[in-house]
């Protein structure tokens, strides 16, 4: 009998990574599965080696999940096929793909190559869907706090209105992508994106593409619009629709960009909360690589 091991995140789900992952029990068939907490996982060049021929991977959590593994494996070359099974409380990398998470574990080999980097205070770190900086990084801070008091799935539709209502402050974003600078005033986000979701659905960048051949990212940002007007267009984020206001969004694509802001912000990277961020740059798969090479 074939033989997978699932790679489950306990902390995925809002807490229930390991109930969910064993939700496959009944989605694989004729297949021994083995469950692995990756969070335990001390050496990934060790446990790629202790596996047999025929024996393959699942992936089980969410988009933070796909991250931190993408981050612990980077200098370890991966065994093939790597399945993943959605489990986690935004799955945007599933939705992106057009995923549900009642589907079948699928290959995912092809989608964790070439992947952007971020550098952002001090840290360097590989993404998977999207830089999120502003209002969006105000929200996950904000969601943070209220799961260390409460197990209830935090509402980031919630905290995103009543924080552009009510209490985020925006800031005037300078914007460098490929040499090219930018001000845009009153930015509520200035994004970075590898695919087309984040924030658990919303469709900040319908035109991404993650697999395009030259591995571009899109700058998106929204601004200028005031807090009502803002609030009449936050909706169609969510089907993508958003980019009509072209008064209020903004798209650019490059390799190569760098946002700044005039206070420091909470930003996120697939869903993880970076706070007191003033600046962030991201490189795309190209870049980062002639930027390692020059190092060498």
């Amino acid at each position: 009998m074939e033989k997978q091991y699932v790679l489950y995140n306990p902390h995925a789900g809002n807490g229930r990574g390991e109930e969910n992952a064993h939700a496959l029990e009944n989605i694989v068939v004729d297949t021994q599965l083995v469950f692995c907490d990756m969070t335990k996982i001390e050496s990934y060049s060790e446990f790629f080696a202790s596996l047999s021929d025929g024996e393959s991977i699942i992936i089980c959590g969410g988009d933070g999940t796909l991250n931190r593994f993408v981050n612990d494996t980077k200098d370890v070359e991966l065994p093939s096929p790597i399945y993943y099974f959605p489990a986690g409380s935004g799955n945007d990398f599933a939705n992106d793909l057009g995923k549900k998470t009642t589907d079948k574990p699928f290959p995912i080999d092809q989608y964790l190559k070439d992947l952007p980097t971020v550098y952002v205070n001090g840290m360097e770190r590989l993404f998977i869907n999207g830089i999120g900086y502003g209002l969006d990084g105000y929200c996950c801070e904000v969601g943070d706090k209220i799961r260390q008091t409460s197990k209830k799935p935090v509402n980031y539709t919630a905290i995103a209105i009543k924080a552009l209502l009510f209490t985020y402050k925006r800031s005037t974003a300078t914007v460098t992508v490929d040499g090219v600078t930018k001000k845009y005033k009153g930015a509520w986000i200035a994004s970075s994106m590898n695919g087309r979701f984040y924030g658990g659905g919303m469709m900040l960048a319908p035109e991404q593409d993650r697999l395009n051949g030259e591995r571009t990212l899109s700058f998106a940002t929204l601004y200028r619009a005031e807090k009502l007007k803002t609030l009449m267009i936050f909706p169609s984020i969510f089907k993508g629709e958003h980019v009509k206001n072209k008064k209020y969004f903004e798209t650019v694509n490059g390799h190569d960009i760098t946002v700044s802001f005039e206070h420091p912000t909470a930003l996120q990277i697939d869903g993880e909360t970076v706070l007191g961020v003033t600046e962030y740059r991201v490189l795309s798969s190209k870049l980062a690589r002639e930027k390692v090479s020059e190092k060498v």
